[in-house]
């Protein structure tokens, strides 16, 4: 299979600083992974069916525009993306403006999606579309176009590295009890905890405990060891220490974990979706907690990484059977309920682990999405996150993944991930470029950025405040719902034609029944504008479709209040220095421009682009 790579001419610079170099794609490259293994996933078709391919290209030419249309009047339509796995791609007018940006991560199987939906990949450009990559500091999401899309929010370490995943639970801990958020084993950050872990070892050495230590930023099980000696801990090295779940529930004598994997679309308001398909992952030998036996990773750990090295493993080619190494999550639920454990209860259980592992890092993560985004169109992020039961069947949280694993090297892996990706890009929204509009006769509406703005007007500040600070639920659930927004159709609409296209995703968070969370956050406006919403409308969503069609006819979601400029000049300066400076790796000398800059205009903190002259209208 052939991808097309699209060379950008010497006058664009990669404006990308966050991305790895990059390197040319070609057949032989894809060709590793065998076609028999990328085409034997089954095709997802979304909800609303076939309606949403492609469209037919008003300039009267044999080429279709890769779109569906929004369900509301005045917004304008999406991308629609093809399967990894068809034999046709796209073929659309104005391809040229269709670029995707590669990064050394991008998986295979989103290399077929993308080419098949249309883009042309490119290295280097500074007018790409999407790109699928590392994560990056958070100042360096300043640097995102208006109309480009990330797989990643800022902040997200949050959740992904295992120190500040463990600090984060500490708090909620702390605040609401272990029988809400003690669902992640016991945890020392080393060396901060080091005297700590000391008197807790102590005090547990006569149980004949066993640790695992791990380090906080690693994945595939990368320095991951199980220990029960004081001797064994590497005291100054940065480390996290966890106390070992020595009672894991077996199948045929093996231990196991869980990949699940989870969707999320927006941090405020906190939108959460969960994916029925995963994987079980199977430790190659038979599982025993004794001493001499801490040394077998293939007992111990279950990452696929480590126990495909093992001569015992045996791989699962058919992704229908509960066989081998490696089970899709959907089978091993079968064979689960197949023995006669309640899989409705259990699910409901991975669904609150869920909710409750995003909600526990929320707050730092809205908080860097708000100082580093400068519109609400840039990001979203597939989180892998891995479970663990023990012999009660609770389930226990191992860790979060900012960047899961897509390779598909198997049938079994294909038929999981690849309807996953398709859906999880026609759910992330993208819009055809504004460019497009000027250079493409006839072609469909473009990108709007009054839709992503975050401007408010000075009636939606007021509003904010007013329903953020009210401290029963009562008061706002109807009172919210009569005045509606500018600023609330932009949000509504958004999850609406999310929402609509979800495909085998559940939303998980906000539902009817899911404010019984917000106890656990902080009191935020769009939360609660959800949690009103899903009350009235979640059984009743032509209704709630039918309001918010009769508010875009009149266009009350353009109406945006005018930026402040000058602020956003400032942002504009700044975010160029934070550029240079990062690429030069001067951080120290951009936080001191920084320290020194704030203080123009009277000394005002410098702004995400978020001022808003005063109740006036674009």
């Amino acid at each position: 299979m052939k991808l097309e790579i699209i060379d950008s001419d010497n006058s664009e610079e990669n404006d990308f600083s966050g991305s790895d170099t990059e390197h040319e794609v070609n057949s032989d490259e894809l060709d590793n992974v065998s076609e028999k293994s990328l085409e034997g996933s089954n095709r997802e078709s979304s909800e609303v069916g076939s309606s949403l391919g492609p469209q037919e290209s008003g300039s009267g030419d044999s080429a279709t525009w890769p779109i569906r249309p929004s369900l509301f009047p005045n917004i304008p339509p999406y991308i629609h993306f093809n399967t990894h796995d068809s034999k046709e791609e796209y073929t659309i007018p104005g391809k040229r403006h269709f670029k995707w940006k590669l990064t050394t991560i991008t998986p295979v199987i989103i290399r077929k999606t993308i080419t098949n939906s249309g883009f042309a990949l490119v290295r280097k450009s500074n007018q790409w579309l999407g790109t699928w990559g590392k994560h990056m500091k958070s100042p360096m999401f300043k640097t995102l176009k208006d109309s480009q899309k990330l797989n990643h929010f800022p902040g997200t370490f949050q959740l992904g590295r295992k120190d500040r995943l463990w600090r984060n639970f500490q708090k909620m801990i702390a605040k609401y009890g272990h029988k809400e958020f003690g669902f992640l084993p016991l945890t020392y950050v080393l060396p901060q905890d080091l005297r700590l872990l000391k008197q807790s070892w102590e005090f547990r050495s006569s149980c004949g405990e066993l640790w695992i230590i791990k380090p906080p930023a690693s994945a595939r099980g990368v320095g991951i060891k199980v220990i029960n000696k004081w001797s064994q801990l590497p005291k100054k090295t940065s480390l996290v220490v966890q106390k070992y779940i020595a009672n894991p529930y077996l199948i045929n004598g093996s231990k196991f974990d869980l990949r699940l994997y989870v969707l999320v679309t927006s941090f405020d308001p906190l939108r959460i979706y969960l994916y029925p398909e995963g994987l079980a992952r199977f430790a190659c030998a038979k599982y025993s907690d004794d001493a001499k036996d801490l040394k077998d990773r293939y007992m111990h750990l279950t990452n696929y990484s480590i126990n495909k090295l093992s001569s015992q493993y045996t791989a699962n080619e058919d992704a229908n059977a509960c066989q081998g190494h490696k089970w899709t999550l959907s089978k091993f639920m079968e064979y689960m309920q197949g023995i006669g454990v309640d899989t409705k209860a259990l699910w409901k259980n991975f669904q609150s682990l869920v909710v409750k592992t995003m909600i526990a890092c929320e707050a730092p993560i809205v908080k860097l999405c708000e100082e580093n985004m400068s519109n609400r169109y840039n990001c979203y992020e597939l989180f892998g996150v891995d479970v663990l039961l023990d012999d009660n069947l609770k389930p226990w949280l191992l860790e979060v993944n900012i960047s899961p694993s897509l390779h598909s090297a198997s049938p079994l892996d294909a038929h999981v991930k690849g309807p996953m990706v398709q859906t999880l890009f026609n759910m992330a929204q993208f819009h055809l470029p504004q460019r497009l509009a000027m250079q493409c006769r006839n072609c469909p509406p473009c990108y709007e950025p009054k839709l992503y703005s975050t401007n408010l007007t000075k009636k939606e500040r007021s509003k904010h405040t007013k329903y953020a600070q009210m401290g029963n639920r009562e008061d706002y659930l109807e009172a919210m719902l009569k005045d509606i927004t500018g600023d609330d159709v932009r949000q509504l609409t958004r999850a609406e034609d999310e929402f609509v296209v979800k495909g085998r995703f559940e939303k998980i968070f906000p539902t009817s029944q899911s404010f019984k969370y917000l106890n656990f956050m902080e009191p935020r406006y769009y939360n609660r504008l959800f949690d009103a919403w899903e009350t009235k409308y979640e059984n009743n969503r032509k209704e709630g479709i039918a309001l918010l069609q009769s508010l875009c006819a009149k266009k009350v979601h353009l109406k945006v209040a005018s930026p402040n400029y000058f602020s956003e000049a400032k942002n504009f300066v700044l975010a160029t220095i934070q550029t240079i400076c990062s690429q030069c790796r001067k951080w120290s000398e951009y936080e001191a421009f920084r320290g020194e800059y704030s203080t123009i205009n009277g000394g005002a903190e410098l702004s995400s682009g978020r001022d808003t002259a005063p109740g006036q209208y674009n």
